[in-house]
């Protein structure tokens, strides 16, 4: 596999960046990952992160060099985000449980595969046009699919930002599997919370992907747009973009062709965390997440060895 790809996260108006974000990749298969924790929901940011690391996980363990059904290791590591968080839940005492968005990717054998749950965005761009973009599981949507609401609506309307679907919440998710998507040469794949899409529509999106040949230049230029388009109310912002084969020139540029079998490379995004008023806004650090979310992984193995009775 030959490929260009760059991730960026910033934190935007909020006290603090729910948004998490990774890729990993082994000789022969790719994963992207993007969740958003539900900021009107406490410790969205520990949901973000156990989605992301249960995936990228997941896929260093199983993708060696490739998944045997990229469709089916979506559905059930997505699902079983959600059984975890509801185990968190209870270990831990929450109010209520933490709620994210996940969009995740797969490109095997160049084909693209893509799951998502929520409002968090997978466009796949060629040639300056937009062949395919994931739908939102949210209020306007489903209002604009019945007809009750004009497109010009849904940008305005008071239950934008509402979404019907995430993991982690009271009811299990509803995994939207995409129909999969064959990649050609050229071709950009892009990750996004509402962070981004929010602030700038989908035709400035594809005009910035279009002018930008390199991927990083085109992500950096979506965050500087949105960060300039965002008001006091606005929201973290992260995107992963792809530019699916050779580009020797840049920097950001992989190829995995004399890479080892069994061998894995991840890169989960660093969250930078600011202060207010001189003191965090989680409840959790950063490592209290992560020894929540061993001890998670550790207990669920645990359960998973034991002898069928």
């Amino acid at each position: 596999m030959k490929f260009t790809i760059y991730q960026n996260s910033r934190q935007g108006p909020r006290p603090y960046n729910q948004d998490r974000l990774a890729y990993s990749y082994s000789k022969d298969a790719l994963l992207l990952v993007l969740a958003d924790g539900m900021g009107g929901h406490r410790n969205g940011e520990i949901a973000a992160q156990l989605a992301v690391k249960t995936l990228t996980d997941a896929f260093q363990r199983l993708a060696v060099p490739a998944l045997s059904s990229p469709a089916k290791f979506l559905i059930e590591h997505i699902q079983q985000v959600h059984d975890m968080i509801e185990n968190v839940t209870q270990s831990e005492e929450f109010v209520e449980s933490p709620r994210t968005t996940i969009v995740a990717a797969i490109i095997q054998r160049s084909y693209l595969y893509c799951a998502h749950v929520g409002d968090s965005r997978l466009y796949h761009f060629r040639n300056g046009h937009l062949l395919f973009r994931t739908e939102d599981h949210s209020v306007v949507q489903s209002l604009y699919k019945k007809g009750m609401i004009s497109l010009e609506e849904m940008a305005t309307h008071p239950y934008k930002n509402k979404i019907y679907n995430c993991v982690g919440g009271e009811a299990p998710p509803q995994i939207d599997l995409s129909d999969r998507h064959e990649l050609s040469e050229g071709d950009t794949v892009l990750l996004c919370t509402d962070g981004v899409w929010g602030v700038i529509n989908d035709q400035q999106i594809k005009e910035i992907v279009q002018r930008n040949t390199d991927i990083t230049q085109a992500v950096t230029e979506l965050m500087d747009s949105s960060e300039f388009a965002s008001d006091d109310k606005g929201d973290n912002m992260s995107a992963i973009g792809l530019q699916w084969g050779d580009r020797p020139e840049s920097h950001s540029a992989v190829s995995t062709l004399l890479m080892p079998l069994g061998e894995t490379t991840t890169i989960i995004n660093t969250v930078t965390r600011q202060m207010v008023d001189g003191s965090s806004p989680y409840e959790l650090s950063d490592d209290d997440i992560e020894n929540t979310i061993a001890e998670i992984q550790n207990a669920l193995i645990k359960t998973q060895q034991k002898p069928r009775i």
